[in-house]
């Protein structure tokens, strides 16, 4: 069995330390020694904290939630922290993975698609993650063929111990270095995924030992999520599979320090203990991760609880704590979880329009963004998921009744995309509120092509590469790429914004906006300036190339001179974005796009009740900053 991730002090008295080890290591060559173990320059073993996130019993549990939610509580004390998620999969990163397999690609900063947990971390920590923050087998295999096809291993037989765990040693060390890009990491949070015992991740838990005992004690904390059965039929919660998940950690040679158990309900006491018994843990490191109403006030439960005084003893980070740092952020926090969870008066219904309505986790950021909304607004958001590969002109209505707004998100291929064009029309044709998101813009301009402009075929080379009038085609730069894995148009672009739009009414009226992309098809630009004649306004656009990148419909009380219907299009909230927009929207900051929608549809729904639209305008100040009451146009000021 490997050695425990913490040895007793009668095992340190017969023999070095990490540290120790490490150093005669460093007085041989690398091809005399069975270590590596690379220390980045400027790296000092001891200095920085790690927690260390493992599942155990099943996956699926939650150890993204938990590990935000822990890192957030140190955030709020002052600390800086990194988290990082480490997937066993050999794929370079998500860009390539079926949604219903691993949820919706998040896409960061710089263009990394990744695992949607980095989604959580963004949200929870408030906070900008880039390819540092996440890393999969495929990238450490890959890595380390070409290190030895350099020669760095000297002449070594490259192995899994010590070559691929030194590997990730170094990522992980690289990464506390790094911090928030701003400065180094007080506290690295380091989430595996799948469970333990799974053979793809066993490699980074052997090297989650090491990294524990080479870093020396007090400098690494495991955390054990776990799952408590509660079987129907018997009416109670069995602690077996836990103990028996956290025992199979502990043959790893790691003792955990914490234990989140994972629940319906709230674990009890009697089961808390008997899963501290036999996991040697002590009661106040025993965590109940039950069912909740939000993600969102785990933070303060995780307080109450004293959890965050467990893991400041545990690392002994007592003296960096901020105390009136950690005031001012909790009292923000309070306000947007009480937005989210007290009772709500008033209820909006939003259509989400797309071809996996039945895997929620393939539109998890639009879901968050909508959430981020309704506690801003203190107003019920009922999502309503419309599968478009059922929808079609005849029965689009039907589909789309009583809806005060529909998004129709992004995606990729043929599959349901008359259904979406038809919810489009619906929108613009019925002044339903509308956002559309990457191929949600790209529909939009189809349809207004269609029926608008009166092109019959237009189309995108995507789904029909011979189509008669192609209003949507290939990025150039994208015809001369092969291959799909990171080769679309990927990370955050500048937008510049025209004045007096919507989209520059959303921008708060500056000039541009910073927004993430995904997409390997645009508007053609052969055919800008003909829709741009028929009407349609292109507010957003890329501030050097013909790239259209935010549509709108114009709002003013004239119309559009020479546009095909006999009467001026006018709507009280349409726009489209070729950016994604819900991959930005915080709980503290939720993005204008949707914030926009959400105030377009209360309206819609009770503008036309007297009684309760006045008392929205009365009560709702969030909402009276966005809506100029009854009329349908939005504030300038």
């Amino acid at each position: 069995m490997p050695q425990p991730s913490e040895p007793s002090d009668s095992s340190s008295r017969k023999a070095p330390q990490g540290m120790e080890l490490l150093a005669e290591a460093g007085d041989r060559s690398m091809a005399n020694s069975e270590f590596y173990s690379p220390i980045p320059d400027g790296y000092k073993l001891g200095n920085h904290k790690y927690v260390v996130i493992l599942g155990t019993v099943m996956s699926g549990l939650g150890k993204g939630i938990f590990s935000s939610s822990m890192a957030k509580v140190l955030k709020d004390k002052g600390l800086t922290v990194a988290p990082i998620k480490m997937e066993g999969y050999l794929n370079i990163d998500s860009g390539t993975l079926n949604p219903y397999r691993h949820g919706e690609v998040f896409v960061l900063e710089d263009g990394t698609e990744c695992d949607m947990d980095l989604g959580t971390y963004e949200r929870m920590l408030d906070q900008d993650l880039s390819k540092r923050n996440f890393v999969t087998s495929g990238q450490i295999y890959s890595e380390i063929l070409d290190r030895e096809r350099q020669g760095v291993y000297l002449g070594r037989d490259v192995q899994m111990i010590p070559h691929v765990t030194g590997e990730v040693k170094r990522k992980l060390r690289e990464l506390a270095l790094r911090g928030d890009g701003n400065k180094p990491a007080d506290v690295v949070f380091v989430e595996v995924g799948g469970t333990v015992g799974d053979y793809e991740n066993g490699f980074y838990i052997e090297a989650l030992r090491e990294l524990a005992f080479e870093e020396g004690p007090g400098s690494v904390c495991f955390v054990a999520l776990t799952y408590v059965i509660e079987p129907q039929a018997l009416g109670e919660q069995k602690s077996k599979a836990a103990q028996l998940g956290i025992k199979r950690l502990m043959e790893s040679g790691i003792q955990p320090h914490m234990i989140a158990c994972r629940a319906n309900s709230p674990v009890e006491p009697k089961v808390m203990e008997k899963i501290a018994m036999f996991s040697n843990v002590p009661m106040g490191r025993v965590f109940s991760m039950h069912d909740r109403e939000s993600i969102y006030t785990i933070p303060d439960e995780i307080r109450a609880d004293g959890l965050d005084r467990e893991i400041l003893s545990i690392l002994d980070l007592h003296n960096r704590v901020d105390a009136r740092r950690e005031d001012t952020a909790r009292k923000r926090w309070a306000t947007f979880v009480d937005g989210l969870t007290a009772e709500k008066n008033h209820t909006v219904k939003i259509g989400i329009t797309g071809k996996y309505a039945d895997l929620r986790d393939a539109y998890a950021s639009i879901d968050k963004a909508l959430e981020h909304c309704s506690a801003h607004f203190r107003t019920n958001i009922e999502q309503v998921w419309v599968e478009t590969s059922d929808v079609n002109d005849r029965n689009v209505a039907g589909h789309l009744a009583d809806l005060d707004g529909v998004i129709v998100p992004g995606g990729f291929g043929s599959r349901g995309v008359e259904g979406k064009m038809a919810c489009v029309k619906h929108c613009r044709e019925n002044l339903v509120p509308y956002l559309g998101i990457c191929l949600g813009f790209q529909v939009a301009v189809i349809e207004f092509a269609r029926n608008v402009l009166g092109i019959a075929d237009a189309s995108s080379t995507e789904f029909d590469p011979m189509c008669g009038t192609p209003v949507i085609s290939e990025l150039p730069d994208q015809k001369k790429i092969e291959g799909l894995g990171g080769t679309m148009r990927l990370g955050a672009q500048d937008v510049k914004i025209t004045p007096n739009t919507l989209a520059s009414f959303l921008a708060d009226g500056h000039s541009s906006v910073h927004e993430r992309f995904r997409h390997r098809y645009e508007v053609d630009p052969a055919r800008i300036e003909q829709l741009e004649a028929g009407g349609l306004v292109f507010s957003g656009r890329h501030p050097d190339q013909p790239i259209m990148q935010i549509l709108e419909l114009p709002r003013t009380a004239e119309g559009v001179k020479g546009i095909a219907p006999e009467e001026p299009i006018t709507h009280p909230y349409f726009i489209g974005a070729q950016c994604h927009p819900e991959l930005t929207s915080r709980p503290l900051r939720p993005q204008p796009m949707f914030m926009g929608l959400v105030a377009a549809a209360l309206q819609h729904r009770y503008e036309h009740d007297d009684s309760i639209w006045s008392d929205l305008m009365r009560t709702n100040t969030a909402l009276k900053r966005w809506l100029r009451t009854g009329n349908g146009k939005h504030q300038n000021a």
